[in-house]
């Protein structure tokens, strides 16, 4: 495929370049964290309708500890070195059905792997009562129930599709949604709120786990 040109392209005052890198940094970030052992996980940002509304999402198979804008695949006009992700449609359905999503992290932490078996059978993982909830968007109390649904996970893409569908329109106020012994998907209006999702969910993730485990 051709190489992605990132070109003078503008998302409000935030140059397509700009926003890979910011990206990049992000699984760079995630790396450190343990959140994506070996090759997994991926991560995408869309621009702006100004912009075409495109979608760049990391190739497939690659050590998020080191990638580049280089390493960024154009959805749209399927540019970039590597293939997509099978994962992607995932990412498309989440774009589709949250408007206001602007970038997707999918990572695989050890919490976050634990608790969507632990609560498989109940199709969600609660919490409630943690001040770190305040940083999710709209939420603005310690008191918020915060439902992360839990999907069994598959690798027929195109029926999980369909299932992540149902789960968005089942619970349009969460921020997060879990594949069983797999991994977590969030979202936000931006990078930057992406990852100030992923971090306060992993994080509360860790506490309940914990917690559940008699860990003090």
């Amino acid at each position: 495929m051709p190489a992605v040109e990132w070109g003078n392209g503008r998302d409000g005052h935030i140059g397509l370049l700009q926003l890979a890198e910011d990206l990049c940094d992000a699984g760079r970030w995630c790396s450190t964290r343990g959140w994506v052992p070996a090759t997994a996980g991926n991560f995408s940002f869309r621009t702006a309708p100004a912009d075409g509304g495109r979608i760049f999402i990391t190739a497939s198979g690659l050590d998020k500890g080191a990638i580049t804008p280089a390493d960024l695949l154009d959805c749209n006009v399927l540019a970039g070195a590597g293939r997509p992700s099978a994962e992607t449609s995932l990412h498309g359905v989440i774009y589709r059905d949250r408007p206001d999503a602007k970038a997707i992290f999918h990572i695989h932490s050890i919490w976050n792997t634990l608790l969507s078996d632990r609560f498989a059978q109940d199709g969600v993982v609660p919490l409630e009562g943690y001040e770190v909830l305040k940083a999710l968007t709209g939420v603005n109390t310690h008191e918020h129930r915060e439902l992360v649904p839990v999907l069994e996970n598959s690798q027929e893409y195109g029926g999980l599709s369909l299932q992540l569908a149902e789960v968005l329109r089942m619970f349009p106020d969460a921020h997060g949604v879990l594949l069983r012994k797999h991994g977590l998907y969030t979202w936000g209006e931006s990078i930057a709120g992406a990852r100030r999702h992923l971090e306060a969910l992993e994080f509360l993730f860790e506490v309940e786990a914990r917690r559940l485990m008699g860990s003090w």
